[in-house]
């Protein structure tokens, strides 16, 4: 991942995810591309396209293959990615006369979307169970202070009494609605890239489908209808996700600091932010970064959009655009049910009368 605020020194603690940026590493992404490469390869033995053998030999220099990460670097400001001299490396560690069969059949978009859409199904098991967490910690505070008193605010004015229950499930409900989104959208974004130079696998002939039902059992990706080399609606859905989750989180994160104002005070928070001149205050740090990563989150999402635009066959402008998009989308996701988890679980008491516990 390039350079951040996500991995900065002095920032990546507030508004990074160590968990999530870690699916992002060149590690992880290495891991990846070998493990689609070991499976290709053992589906192609599987379906006679290379031989046995060869699909072993491949499998056991895998477990040492340990890339020139310098030289792919390179390459990539060549070749505008990786795959090619990642391929180069990997065949001259299984060597001969097995090398040639690595990679047979494939370009390098199955590689690199594939590695990433394995990842993004990682992620995915990492941003469920705290929207789960958020989801009962939310419930939680509902039976504490639910019948406590608050005054609605339309347009920042008083409105008519509510009472807290009525405020926190317009925090809660949106949490839970997102979970069963993800549901739904994760059998159309996990799934296996396999499309060969143009998208037809021409070079696997009659093989191609069997190939592909094998490669897709293997790393437990369901192959699609067809190559999405270009279509990148499944993509551009789950960054829509990913923007509507930051937009709720900050929506809970506007109201929690409107609430902990000096002359509101309807809610108490622990944890808060220290001023260098200002002993008085107590900044609500976490829920600004959770206003922040919405609003962080919801310019990204225009970059997606604009990614979908392919030419023909392959577009690299439109796929660096996407590289260049989508891993900050997905920290920035992490970051803020990581922050927002804390952040419920650090509020003390909500309610008019919050200030007396």
């Amino acid at each position: 991942m390039s350079y951040t605020c996500f991995n900065a020194p002095l920032l990546g603690s507030l508004l990074g995810d160590a968990e999530i940026q870690s699916l992002f590493s060149v590690e992880a992404d290495i891991a990846a591309m070998v493990r689609f490469e070991c499976a290709l390869a053992n589906a192609e033995a599987a379906c006679g396209v290379i031989p046995p053998e060869a699909a072993d030999a491949i499998r056991l220099a895998a477990e040492s293959f340990s890339p020139d990460i310098s030289e792919l670097g390179e390459a990539a400001a060549r070749d505008g990615l990786v795959v090619p001299a990642f391929v180069r490396q990997l065949r001259a560690h299984v060597g001969d006369p097995h090398g040639c069969h690595v990679h047979f059949g494939a370009t390098s978009q199955d590689v690199i979307d594939t590695s990433l859409i394995l990842r993004l199904r990682d992620a995915a098991h990492v941003l469920l169970p705290r929207l789960a967490q958020l989801e009962k910690s939310l419930s939680t505070l509902e039976r504490q202070f639910g019948e406590r008193s608050l005054m609605a605010k339309t347009r920042m004015q008083s409105a008519v009494p509510v009472t807290v229950a009525d405020r926190l499930r317009l925090w809660k409900e949106p949490v839970h609605q997102h979970q069963e989104r993800l549901a739904t959208l994760l059998p159309k974004v996990v799934r296996l890239q396999f499309g060969g130079a143009a998208g037809t696998l021409e070079k696997l002939g009659d093989d191609a489908e069997q190939v592909a039902h094998q490669l897709g059992d293997a790393l437990d990706l369901p192959p699609s209808d067809g190559c999405w080399h270009t279509d990148r609606s499944g993509i551009a859905d789950l960054a829509h996700w990913l923007s509507l989750v930051t937009g709720s989180l900050g929506k809970i994160g506007q109201d929690i600091a409107l609430m902990a104002q000096n002359e509101v005070r309807t809610i108490a928070v622990r944890g808060t932010g220290g001023s260098s001149t200002m002993a008085h205050k107590q900044n609500p740090v976490k829920a600004e970064v959770l206003v922040a990563l919405a609003r962080f989150n919801a310019v990204l999402v225009s970059a997606i959009h604009q990614s979908m635009v392919h030419e023909q066959e392959r577009s690299g402008a439109a796929w660096t655009l996407e590289w260049m998009t989508l891993p900050q989308m997905v920290i920035a996701t992490g970051a803020a049910t990581r922050t927002a988890v804390t952040l419920i679980h650090d509020i003390e008491a909500v309610g008019a009368d919050a200030l007396r516990g």
